[in-house]
Formats: structure tokens, sequence, C-alpha cells
């Protein structure tokens, strides 16, 4: 039976540099964001119930709105599987919850995921496992496996800056589709992760200059 790929993840500033520098050697156009942005920061997150929690509550709001929300939440002691599922909906949707998000949040209650065995799970497993979660897109699982697990090869092909940064990147007429940016990437693997923090790094350095397609 063939075994399991090996589960790599990067999990210091050092071993980013280590994986930039074998990306720029598989992609040069990789060297001109390095020199610009330098090594990205890790951005990583806890593991957890309540890192997949959070990311479901801040879901379409602003940064401020979804602060708000949480930190209601954590007063009421509703950031818990347990308090969440004793809880009424209308205590919950007293702390700012929608509907629809009262719904996404008792899914992924209901679903009881093992998170100690996901951090052991492949990749593509780690997403079928979120993804089977109402209101837990692709995207949402990517973020989870890229901040907080630290796979080492995720690449956020549907991510608006990650395409906008391919874009001036590669110097293509259009943002790339999800499709394109897919095939486009095949051969950085298994650096993916490193150019998604690099391409978001240089999606911010872009913001910054003016008259640039952003």
């Amino acid at each position: 039976m063939p075994t399991s790929a090996p589960i790599t993840t990067i999990d210091t500033p050092k071993e980013l540099a280590e994986h930039i520098d074998q990306l720029i050697s598989i992609e040069p156009r990789f060297a001109d964001v390095y020199a610009q942005v330098g090594v990205p920061d890790l951005r990583r997150k806890s593991q957890g119930f309540e890192s997949l929690l959070r990311a479901m509550v801040g879901q379409q709001l602003s940064v401020a709105a979804a602060a708000s929300i949480w930190k209601r939440l954590e007063e009421a002691e509703l950031i818990q599987p347990e308090n969440i599922k004793s809880a009424e909906d209308d205590l919950l949707r007293a702390q700012g919850l929608s509907k629809r998000k009262i719904r996404y949040v008792r899914s992924l209650v209901e679903h009881n995921i093992d998170f100690a065995k996901l951090a052991s799970l492949p990749d593509d497993e780690v997403i079928d496992t979120l993804t089977a979660v109402t209101g837990i897109g692709r995207w949402t699982a990517e973020m989870y496996l890229l901040f907080s697990l630290g796979r080492a090869d995720v690449l956020a092909v549907d991510d608006l800056a990650i395409k906008v940064g391919a874009m001036v990147l590669f110097e293509l007429d259009s943002r790339p589709t999800s499709k394109q940016l897919y095939e486009l990437s095949q051969p950085w693997s298994p650096h993916r992760s490193t150019a998604s923090l690099l391409l978001w790094a240089y999606y911010g350095w872009l913001k910054d200059r003016q008259g640039l397609p952003v």
C-alpha cells in the first residue's frame, strides 16, 4: 500500500526563510517580492474549536464588528461547545449572531471535530473534515491549515489578494481565475504556503503604491 506523504509545517521565521530560498530557486520572480517585503509574518493562530468559531463569527463582517461580537460571546461564556449546545437561539442572537451564523455555529458544535486528530491528518482530509461543517468553505479550511496548523503547501487560490499579487508579479492581463492560479502554482509545491505569505505581503506593499490595480 502507498504511504502518505509526510506532513510538513513551517513553525519559525528561520524555516520560512529557508522555504523562501527554495521557492525562489523554483520561481525566480519571487525574489523581487522578497526584496520588497522580506520574511513575512507567519500570522500563526491557535488550533481548535475557538479558532474556527472565531473565523465563522467574522465571516463577511468588518474587523471591528467581528471583534465586538466575539467580545460579547466571550463575556457570555458562549465560546465553548458545551455552552453553545445548551444555549437557546435567542441568547446567541442577543450577542449579535444572525440566524444564519447561529446555524453555522450549531453545525460546528454538532460535528464534534477531534482537533487533536485533525493536526495529524493530511491536508486534503483536513479540508474534507472542515468543509463538512455548514458555513465552512474551502477558503476557511485552507486558512486553518495555513495559520493554525502551519502546513507548508497551501495556496488559497480563491483569495482576492493572492490573485491580485499574482497578476502583478507575473504581468498577467487580468486577475487569474482560481483554476488558472492553481495550475500556475503547481510547480511551487511543496512551498505554496510560502508563496501565499509572500503574495499577501506583496499585495499590502502594492496597496501602498499609487496607480496600481489593487
